[in-house]
């Protein structure tokens, strides 16, 4: 079973922002590589702690044979977190997503290991009719080639419930080093949690994938009674699509919601201001208005617009913006431009873009 070193370990636990890495396309639909070191480089610069590589906002069908970019783009994040981590005192994590039955799960992650990658993502999405032993035993499989992110997919789009009793076994596991909480639901999120502090795991780091409620996973305490003593665990960090865009900003909330938590602070007004904001920018980029439709092609969007993308094309050519997003992020822009980075991007992209 591989090990996740120390050093690494201190970053996860500690808590940071990790954007689900977009896939950059020509006009052809095929890999702008360019483009896609581009934005690897902003969320660099921008202070995010880690690149999350061959997710869902990666779009999933880089795995198929015919389009072939699941290995050529983890190499490329690969190889533009070397070159970044030579002037770093800390390693950027390197998060690989994990997806299929056992048989393409186990390959895809020892392909992870094998490119130097920390960490696996793993998505159950394509277990939806197994039981929970059966899931057990696949996410054990996966353990013993790579050290472990959990992922609670909601539902919508393509997860399944897991309910408490599969998170506390799943927490039993040694090698999960970390827990991407993404139901979109408040019940199925506490339930994690529990699992997790009921299993006595303290090593096991919380990250929200809740990207209609990010700022009030960050700031919110949870408490839970355990062999009549009260244990505590925080949600120290994010694994999301939302942080592809607008990410420097990201790195400002995460940073005010890690200083309030440590020193117990009430939570000020104005960050609670703030949550609502941000889940109104998500609601947008989302497209929660039409089932998350058009969730990649808006995230496309905003990059599009700072010019770090050429265009919104997403492998398959249904997949684009729904009716009346467009005018939905023209909104959000207009209404919070203290929440984008787009000055940031002007003063760097050129560089990044060159070479």
């Amino acid at each position: 079973m591989e090990r996740i070193e120390q050093n690494v370990r201190a970053v996860l636990q500690r808590g940071t922002v990790i954007p689900a890495h977009p896939l950059a396309l020509d006009r052809h639909r095929r890999l702008d590589e360019r483009r896609q070191r581009a934005l690897s480089r902003y969320y660099i610069a921008a202070g995010a702690g880690g690149l999350a590589v061959g997710v869902h906002t990666t779009q999933f069908a880089i795995r198929d044979d015919a389009v072939g970019l699941f290995r050529p783009v983890l190499e490329l994040a690969a190889e533009e977190m070397d070159h970044a981590d030579q002037d770093r005192t800390e390693p950027l994590l390197r998060i690989g997503g994990i997806c299929g039955q056992t048989e393409q799960a186990t390959r895809e992650a020892s392909l992870l290991r094998d490119l130097g990658y920390h960490l696996g993502l793993l998505s159950l999405s394509a277990m939806k009719t197994a039981d929970e032993d059966s899931l057990i035993a696949h996410c054990r499989a996966v353990a013993e080639i790579i050290p472990l992110v959990g992922f609670y997919l909601q539902p919508s789009v393509g997860g399944r419930v897991l309910p408490y009793t599969f998170w506390r076994r799943f927490a039993e596991i040694e090698a999960v080093a970390a827990i991407k909480i993404a139901p979109f639901n408040r019940y199925q999120t506490l339930d994690v949690i529990r699992a997790v502090a009921e299993a006595g795991r303290e090593d096991i780091a919380l990250y929200t994938g809740n990207d209609d409620s990010i700022v009030a996973d960050l700031l919110t305490p949870y408490r839970f009674k355990v062999d009549e003593h009260s244990v505590e665990r925080r949600i120290v960090g994010g694994l999301l699509g939302h942080w592809a865009v607008w990410t420097r900003k990201a790195v400002d909330v995460l940073d005010e919601c890690h200083r309030i938590a440590a020193h117990a602070e009430n939570i000020p007004p104005e960050m609670l201001l703030r949550s609502i904001e941000i889940t109104d920018c998500n609601a947008a980029f989302f497209d929660a208005a039409h089932g998350f439709a058009g969730c990649i092609a808006g995230l496309h969007e905003v990059l599009r617009r700072q010019g770090l993308l050429e265009g919104i094309w997403c492998l398959d050519p249904n997949e684009t913006l729904s009716p009346g997003q467009y005018e939905e992020i023209d909104r959000v822009y207009t209404a919070y431009p203290h929440l984008n980075d787009d000055d940031f991007i002007a003063q760097h992209r050129d560089a990044w873009l060159a070479g």
